[in-house]
């Protein structure tokens, strides 16, 4: 059992994720473990921007403006998972994982996330360094770790 999962179950905490780049891969990862509906709402993958759209309700005007891999669009995908699910946490994953499809401002291995952790919300981008492969696990590796050391000194009782 992975920390977070474990953490998740301590906590009776619940959390939904919306995927473009790790295409599933986190979804996987959090549901691998037996009893997983316990703490697992529901998955998206969005790899399309047309996906995005139509699941999530990000803006066309967020895309044409910052792109799929940014910010922005991170945050409106997180916004998107909690006006369909009922969760106490959302992750929203947009990147570069590669070969292809990076730029001068946007290259291989960027990744922006959006988070929703009990009411508040956050975004931040990584750059990874690697391989697809090893993109999309550093991508994983990031949600698990920053959502554990910001859920582990959290009482829900307190909050909900």
């Amino acid at each position: 059992m992975n920390k977070l999962t474990l953490l998740l179950k301590q906590k009776k905490l619940t959390i939904a994720v919306a995927e473009s780049c790790t295409g599933g891969s986190l979804a996987a990862l959090l549901t691998s473990e037996n009893g997983a509906s316990v703490y697992f709402d529901r998955g998206y993958v969005v790899y399309s921007n047309q996906a995005k759209i139509d699941m999530l309700g990000v803006k066309t005007k967020t895309l044409d403006d910052f792109g799929a891999v940014s910010e922005q669009t991170a945050m409106e995908m997180t916004k998107g998972m909690i006006k369909k699910s009922i969760t106490d946490l959302a992750v929203a994953i947009t990147g570069i994982a590669g070969p292809t499809g990076s730029s001068k401002e946007k290259p291989i291995g960027m990744a922006c996330f959006g988070f929703y952790i009990i009411g508040k919300y956050f975004t931040t981008t990584q750059y990874f360094k690697g391989d697809r492969a090893k993109n999309i696990k550093s991508s994983i590796n990031f949600v698990i770790d920053f959502l554990f050391e910001n859920l582990k000194n959290i009482n829900p009782t307190i909050i909900k």
